[in-house]
């Protein structure tokens, strides 16, 4: 069964992050990623650069993930 850490782990060696936490049952997951790649990106662009760092773990082996995606600042909330 797939882990959080492990999609945590994918997610990091695909996309240089500030902050990355993964929740979720083997399944379904969560993740909050903080990245400087997010700068000048939409939603849409942003979620892209999630799934381009997964690959094809995407259809293989994970069949739901929901994201928060943020640049550093809007992280800390400016």
């Amino acid at each position: 069964m797939l882990t959080p850490e492990r999609v945590q782990a994918y997610i990091e060696s695909g996309l240089q992050c500030h902050e990355v936490r993964v929740v979720g049952d083997g399944e379904h997951f969560e993740a909050f990623i903080v990245s400087e790649a997010f700068r000048g990106k939409n939603r849409v662009q942003r979620h892209q650069l999630v799934y381009a760092a997964l690959g094809e773990r995407m259809r293989a082996e994970i069949h739901a993930l929901s994201m928060r995606t943020l640049t550093p600042e809007e992280a800390a909330g400016g």
